[in-house]
């Protein structure tokens, strides 16, 4: 019974956004009983499909709007050369509107937790800073990336202003290169997990959906990390894509 409305959805007869008709109604259709479309509704919810909402009923997710660029989100003629910043080329190739005040910060002096004193070969309670960004589009969160610098590195720039916006032209790495710290190479590690309480309240997520995690570790030329970011990404609202010559 999943598979039949899971062709359905796929196949377009209940686009995005739309509510399932009701399970009395998919029992007659389908000739089963309503136990039987319970459970496979169960199923396409797990699967991600669909959503139960509130005085709506079961509604077929949205796709991902976002295209999220892979290393060419980085591009140094995006930042260095010119004034966009990774959310805003994404949005560019989604061929989504935006506004700088997308992004909102907010910025304090913490102390290193076990994982941010590792990245840095610090001792844990090291002061860094955290910039913690919410990124929204239309209105909607769509996710949360907080960096982490070494106070001497960013003391007194852009980096530690809570005004809502990139850190300036060309954002956080334009600001790091004008320290001396020009952002060379970094690795990125992505995977998939269900949200704490407090993700689900602050990306306003419906009911059953994961999240996905990205840790950066950003460097110089000389392999001094300048950066460690954590960010957590709504997964319905993003599809991810790498484009990149294959190794020898």
């Amino acid at each position: 019974m999943a598979a039949n409305l899971r062709d359905a959805i796929n196949q377009g007869e209940y686009p995005p956004g739309t509510t399932l008709p009701k399970q009395e109604e998919l029992s007659e259709r389908y000739g089963v009983n309503i136990k039987t479309i319970r459970q496979a509704v169960g199923v396409l919810e797990a699967e991600g499909l669909v959503t139960p909402i509130r005085r709506r009923g079961t509604v077929v997710r949205e796709r991902p709007p976002m295209r999220r660029l892979g290393a060419e989100r980085y591009s140094k003629k995006k930042w260095k050369y010119g004034d966009t910043v990774a959310f805003i080329a994404d949005r560019e190739a989604s061929g989504r509107p935006w506004n700088r005040t997308d992004q909102t910060q907010t910025v304090a002096l913490v102390e290193a937790d076990a994982e941010v004193a590792e990245a840095f070969g610090l001792e844990p309670g090291s002061p860094v800073y955290e910039r913690a960004r919410l990124v929204r589009d239309a209105g909607q969160p769509t996710h949360i990336l907080t960096s982490y610098y070494i106070p001497e590195y960013v003391e007194g720039t852009p980096l530690v202003d809570p005004t809502p916006g990139p850190a300036g032209p060309g954002g956080g790495f334009a600001v790091l290169t004008l320290q001396g710290y020009e952002p060379d190479h970094m690795t990125e590690t992505v995977f998939a997990r269900m949200p704490t309480p407090e993700e689900i309240d602050t990306l306003e997520l419906p009911s059953g959906e994961p999240v996905m995690i990205l840790k950066r570790r950003t460097y110089t030329a000389n392999d001094l990390l300048i950066e460690f970011a954590r960010g957590v990404h709504a997964a319905s609202r993003f599809a991810w894509t790498y484009d990149f010559k294959l190794p020898e």
